[in-house]
């Protein structure tokens, strides 16, 4: 048995380890079988986890034996904010070959990794039970912040109720379009991203740095990963400005029916007008009439987030599972390499 580094190109067409990167995904969607959400398929898992982007740089490694990939780990080093941290995700080894400590040199060995970059804080995410959080808690990790995931089953919605339920808001416009952002609309996204930092988070966690690069790189990825993305946005009326998104995103080449709404924001001067339950009904609907395959919507929240809740538990979400980010203080190298 070996853990072998993963060759990570540092620009598009360089030599990669395609074989190794498609050996931990199968690791991770084996082992990650206690997670009943919809699993990361390869192509957005080798860009999330397999490649640097303008806002992280990767690393990876793969647990070998007998010539067979039995799992392994990445880790996440952000580039642009919170450079005192570095996540991992997922760290698996195959069901068949637990029990004999190899999940534990895995973690070790990240830990070296970590504190050779001089990083101070690890953090990572499981469900709230099972073998992960018991896994992060046996090795010293505590919970930094409880998540909920709820799901809208969309064979069961009440949609003449969703319909009724749309509020009519004066005073603020909605744009729209599928797939990745507009070049000339990058700079609104990142207003209205940067505008989230004010959702939960733990304390050793900084804002996050929406730069006009980082969100570019992403938006531009989205056609090579085989993913498309639904988006809503309001404008004030009087001059423009963008008050509020939200974004509901497809893996273009799924068949289990799953679609995840993504991040809906209302920056704090536009708050007040209901226009986060706007913009969530009109692009839910706008999805069913473009994808009426898509068959349920998954969603993630912090359970302190109880505005967000409330709109969601009144359009029919409910309660799919929940899961924790985890923290684990780490002592840095004397000469960080």
């Amino acid at each position: 048995m070996r853990i072998q580094p993963i060759t990570i190109p540092d620009r598009p067409g360089a030599p990669s380890d395609d074989d190794l990167v498609e050996g931990l995904h199968a690791a991770y969607a084996t082992g990650y079988h206690e997670d009943a959400g919809p699993v990361i398929p390869l192509a957005r898992f080798r860009r999330d986890m397999g490649a640097h982007s303008p806002a992280q740089r990767v690393e990876a490694c793969a647990l070998i034996e007998d010539g067979q990939v039995i799992g392994g780990y990445s880790l996440a080093f952000p580039r642009l904010d919170n450079l005192h941290t570095a996540w991992v995700f997922p760290l698996v080894v195959h069901p068949d070959h637990r029990g004999r400590g190899l999940g534990s040199a895995l973690f070790e060995h990240a830990l070296d990794r970590v504190r050779a970059h001089g990083r101070t804080l690890l953090l990572t995410e499981t469900p709230a039970t099972g073998t992960g959080a018991r896994f992060a808690a046996a090795h010293g990790m505590d919970v930094a912040l409880s998540e909920a995931r709820r799901t809208l089953d969309l064979r069961k919605a009440d949609w003449p109720a969703l319909e009724r339920m749309i509020p009519q808001v004066e005073g603020y416009t909605l744009e729209r379009w599928i797939g990745p952002t507009p070049p000339h609309l990058l700079p609104d996204l990142a207003t209205l991203l940067n505008g989230m930092n004010d959702a939960p988070r733990h304390g050793d966690v900084e804002e996050q740095n929406f730069s006009l690069e980082r969100l570019r790189a992403r938006e531009e990825s989205m056609p090579d990963v085989g993913q498309t993305c639904y988006t809503t946005i309001a404008r004030r009326d009087t001059d423009g400005a963008p008050a509020a998104y939200t974004r509901l995103f497809l893996d273009l080449g799924r068949t289990d029916g799953w679609a995840q709404q993504s991040d809906t924001a209302v920056l704090r001067g536009h708050r007040g007008h209901r226009l986060g339950l706007l913009l969530k009904l009109t692009n839910l609907l706008w999805l069913r009439e473009h994808e009426p395959h898509v068959e349920r919507v998954i969603t993630w929240n912090a359970t302190t987030n109880r505005h967000m809740l409330a709109i969601n538990e009144a359009m029919g979400f409910e309660l799919f599972d929940e899961w924790n980010q985890w923290r684990l203080p780490v002592e840095p190298m004397d000469h960080p390499g």
